[in-house]
């Protein structure tokens, strides 16, 4: 069985496609920091502003008003008095974050104040700046509103909503998508490469040579088994590390690594009795793919999924159901490894008359 498994271990070198995958992986994990700024800015923009602790650099074009009392108090710009001219050219020099044109409409005018905001567009720091600048203008336009308020002739109708739920952020980025589908992924690929070593030795004719030594059909197959399975802990280890080291801390380390080890197993032992039985590799892939979304379908129903437990292990907020997963999950592995195998040498009596 060790033969088998350094065989093949040494042969994973030469795959391209498994190898390109760990590679993908590991890319996300090295630079799992840089890929979260970039992906949440996206969706939610405003979580830019809130990691953001420098002085803005903006100037002042227009007369003597509250907007300008306002930038200076909020703490977050450095404010600039300014001609429209002279502002325009600098911040397209990059010398200033942004340009404040404010008309010279007094607050209690009947003409509607129009503030014109110049950036520069596609810039990660307008992005961080409009954020900044939307506080401060919704500040003024409630000022304004207080000021105007005696032109109502009809009180408005107060309107009560129910409490908005704010968009995910960094956390909910981190602990609920990157750490879950980034630790599954050795999962999937060892389960997707079983499938590839099993039936290559029968669509090549090699298990005939494997099975004329004194290895039984039960002992290659392990051996397979064992190259693949080796494989998780080192890539999920790596993966860890390599998200530890961009300053997202991730609790309960081995409980995790003993989740993923035995939900891993599971679907090790699923795809080697998919091959064993179709031993065929397209045949084989189509069907192992199409019980493991069946499956995923099925686990993601219950609260206590592989996903959600990953999460809370890695928040360490998960409680004791935790281990009755993994031991129901270490049973499951049990009885697909006595079925796989039997089923293998089932198998090895029929690959002689093939």
């Amino acid at each position: 069985m060790a033969l088998i498994m350094k065989k093949d271990l040494r042969g994973l070198g030469r795959e391209r496609t498994i190898m390109l995958a760990i590679l993908l992986q590991l890319f996300v994990a090295l630079f799992s920091s840089f890929l979260m700024v970039g992906l949440t800015s996206m969706y939610d923009p405003s979580s830019l502003a809130r990691f953001s602790g420098v002085k803005y650099q903006v100037a002042y074009v227009g007369g003597p008003s509250d907007l300008e009392g306002l930038l200076a108090k909020s703490g977050q710009f450095r404010v600039y008095p300014m001609d429209l001219p002279t502002a325009v050219t600098a911040l397209g020099e990059r010398k200033l974050s942004a340009v404040i044109h404010v008309p010279p409409t007094l607050k209690d005018a009947k003409d509607p104040v129009k503030i014109t905001l110049y950036s520069i567009q596609n810039d990660i720091q307008s992005t961080i700046v409009n954020v900044k600048l939307k506080e401060v203008f919704l500040d003024y336009e409630e000022e304004l509103r207080r000021v105007r308020s005696e032109r109502l002739d009809l009180l408005p109708v107060s309107l009560e909503f129910p409490a908005s739920r704010p968009g995910p952020g960094f956390y909910e980025f981190i602990y609920g998508l990157l750490i879950p589908l980034l630790l599954f992924m050795p999962a999937i690929i060892s389960a997707a490469l079983i499938i590839d070593l099993i039936t290559e030795e029968f669509q090549h004719h090699t298990i005939e040579t494997l099975l004329s030594t004194p290895m039984t059909m039960a002992e290659v197959v392990w051996g397979k088994i064992a190259a693949c399975i080796v494989l998780v802990p080192l890539q999920t280890g790596t993966w860890l590390l390599l998200l530890t080291l961009n300053r997202i801390p991730i609790a309960n380390i081995p409980q995790i690594l003993a989740q993923v080890l035995s939900f891993s197993l599971v679907l090790v032992l699923i795809g080697a009795l998919t091959a064993l039985y179709y031993r065929e590799r397209t045949a084989a892939q189509f069907i192992f793919s199409t019980a493991v979304v069946v499956l995923m379908l099925a686990v993601l129903a219950f609260p206590n999924n592989p996903l959600n437990l990953i999460a809370l292990l890695s928040t360490g907020s998960a409680g004791i159901p935790h281990w009755s997963v993994l031991g129901g999950t270490l049973l499951l592995c049990g009885g697909l490894g006595v079925l796989t195998h039997l089923y293998s040498g089932r198998v090895s009596t029929r690959v002689p008359g093939e």
